[in-house]
């Protein structure tokens, strides 16, 4: 790293979705020495929560400063996305965004940001296997798995410092292959639980469910092998593995039918969906969940 890149002053992240991940992952820049501040509609003073820890670390308290879009007075240079997909828009849309903005998306499925963000903006995909729980006020992190931060170039000037902060935080050359394989996983899994009502072992354990999780696998990765032949494509013993890894886990689409909130469908299944269309291929299995959800 150059001298001057190592000088840099840490940047100060704005961030748009203080829920689990988004929380976990303002936890970790705090830790690396960066600032950062949460975007909320309506604020109403800081946000305090805790975050428990799974190999026994001091419980940590974590005290957030709020800003609403309006009462921002310099443009945004460093944006961490973490909303739910169907809230992106809205949350963007009142945002100062610097015309260079760097922004990083800790986001399900693929495409929530296109048209969001300015020319001249760095987009950088973040795939994380991290897993968190609990509650706003406080969060119960069960695993801190390997995250993955990429885009088409080299690793930012801040990368290295966070990554001393962030535990199993990689950059990918190859963020697209992370990406698209935990959307087959999230197409798959989702949707089903969240239409059935179960939690994700159920996939495994239930034969009519497992064949309908192996027919949206399979279509899957029709889409993506022929938008890259490089892509292996039998993706179903990872999605089984996963699914039988989190058996007794609520997907997060299942949680919001749950309680009535959107869900990410147009960002996961949705996006094969528009690619599959003008490759001509047809995906009845995924257009028959697409449906069911929109239609809910």
């Amino acid at each position: 790293m150059s001298t001057a890149a190592s000088s840099a002053a840490p940047p100060h992240w704005h961030l748009v979705g203080a829920g689990h991940i988004g929380t976990l992952a303002a936890a970790y820049v705090r830790a690396a020495g960066h600032g950062v501040t949460v975007v909320r509609p309506h604020t109403a003073g800081p946000i305090k929560t805790t975050l428990a820890f799974a190999d026994g670390r001091p419980l940590q308290r974590l005290t957030l400063p709020t800003v609403t879009p309006t009462s921002i007075e310099q443009p945004i240079s460093h944006l961490l996305v973490a909303c739910k997909t169907p809230y992106t828009r809205a949350a963007l849309a009142p945002l100062p965004l610097a015309a260079t903005v760097t922004a990083v998306r800790l986001q399900n499925g693929i495409g929530s940001l296109d048209g969001l963000l300015p020319s001249g903006a760095r987009l950088i995909d973040a795939v994380t296997t991290s897993a968190v729980k609990g509650t706003r006020a406080h969060h119960d992190v069960v695993a801190e798995n390997t995250t993955w931060f990429g885009d088409d170039g080299a690793a930012p000037d801040w990368f290295d410092g966070l990554r001393a902060h962030w535990p199993n935080l990689e950059w990918s050359a190859s963020i697209r292959r992370r990406q698209w394989q935990k959307l087959v996983a999230n197409a798959a899994i989702n949707p089903l639980t969240a239409l059935h009502d179960v939690p994700n072992g159920a996939l495994i354990e239930d034969a009519a469910l497992h064949a309908r999780m192996r027919d949206l696998v399979a279509e899957a990765d029709s889409v993506l092998g022929a938008l890259d032949d490089s892509w292996p494509g039998d993706s179903l013993a990872a999605v089984a593995a996963i699914a039988r890894a989190t058996a007794g886990n609520t997907s997060s689409m299942r949680a919001d039918v749950q309680r009535d909130a959107p869900t990410e469908i147009e960002a996961i299944n949705g996006w094969l969906l528009r690619a599959a269309a003008p490759l001509g291929l047809a995906l009845p299995a995924h257009r028959a969940v697409f449906e069911a959800l929109r239609a809910r």
